[in-house]
């Protein structure tokens, strides 16, 4: 089950929703406490300045981690494209039969990971993880098969390609795990609450104004959520490489399947 922070519309919801109650219960301490002095306000100025200085710094911290996290993810989509092309290459040698095997493996194979990336449904999410899981199966099969029959160094090169193949996948699934830690969240919810808080009390008149701070930092949750988040977001990774390379494939599944019309289709479901 995915927390809120997977959901950038909502955290900017819940965000601003709450630093606003803070700012107003703020500005009604300051109402109660009408003796507050100069130097009491001074003082307060000078922690509010403070606090803020510190929630920028946390702010920032944060938003680095989610734009490499991001950085990851586009670098992973790109060595699956490439995984995967280098071991349609390498797959042309074997016999006939095979290689066009491996082939039609591969255009399936890429087709769900294609389907991994833009899909943002949690129950199709986890089909598309269990088809993926049987092709590699598949796929690891059908070239193990050549190459315990004829253990050449040509056999050997199209295990290692597949081996990068199947690793890339494990390499991209642990990236999008890899999430901004609660704790890291919690820890920014409790200075951003404290820092409006103290707003609201320095703040010396009411209104629209007091919905200033709140505003903005709820606009940097959601843009650090939004990166964070790969798939409930506005932004997210985009499978060009591997969508350019599916229609490769099917182009050249189709071409194969012509000159070799004996070739077993695989059928996935």
């Amino acid at each position: 089950m995915e927390n809120l922070t997977h959901y950038p519309v909502v955290v900017f919801a819940v965000a601003f929703v709450s630093l606003s109650l803070a700012s107003a219960a703020g500005a009604w301490l300051r109402r109660r406490n009408v003796s507050m002095t100069e130097e009491h306000k001074d003082d307060l100025s000078l922690i509010l300045a403070a606090s803020l200085t510190l929630l920028a710094l946390i702010i920032g911290f944060s938003f680095s981690m989610a734009t490499n996290r991001y950085d990851q993810r586009k670098n992973f989509e790109e060595a699956e494209a490439n995984a995967i092309g280098t071991e349609y290459l390498r797959a042309d040698p074997l016999p006939s039969a095979d290689a066009a095997s491996v082939l039609k493996l591969l255009s399936y194979y890429t087709n769900q990971r294609v389907l991994f990336y833009s899909n943002t449904d949690d129950a199709r999410r986890t089909r598309i993880d269990e088809r993926v899981g049987q092709l590699e199966a598949d796929l690891w099969a059908t070239v193990r098969g050549p190459a315990a029959a004829q253990p050449t160094p040509v056999a050997v090169l199209v295990l290692a390609g597949m081996n990068n193949v199947v690793s890339s996948q494990g390499y991209t699934q642990a990236a999008y795990w890899n999430r901004i830690p609660i704790a890291a969240w919690y820890l920014l919810a409790a200075i951003a609450l404290c820092c409006n808080v103290l707003f609201g009390c320095r703040m010396q008149t009411t209104g629209k104004l007091a919905l200033v701070l709140p505003l903005v930092v709820s606009i940097s949750l959601l843009l650090i959520a939004d990166i964070d988040a790969p798939r409930h977001g506005l932004i997210y990774v985009s499978p060009q490489n591997l969508e350019s390379l599916a229609r490769s494939l099917g182009t050249k599944v189709h071409c194969v399947a012509i000159r070799c019309p004996r070739m077993v289709l695989i059928s996935i479901p």
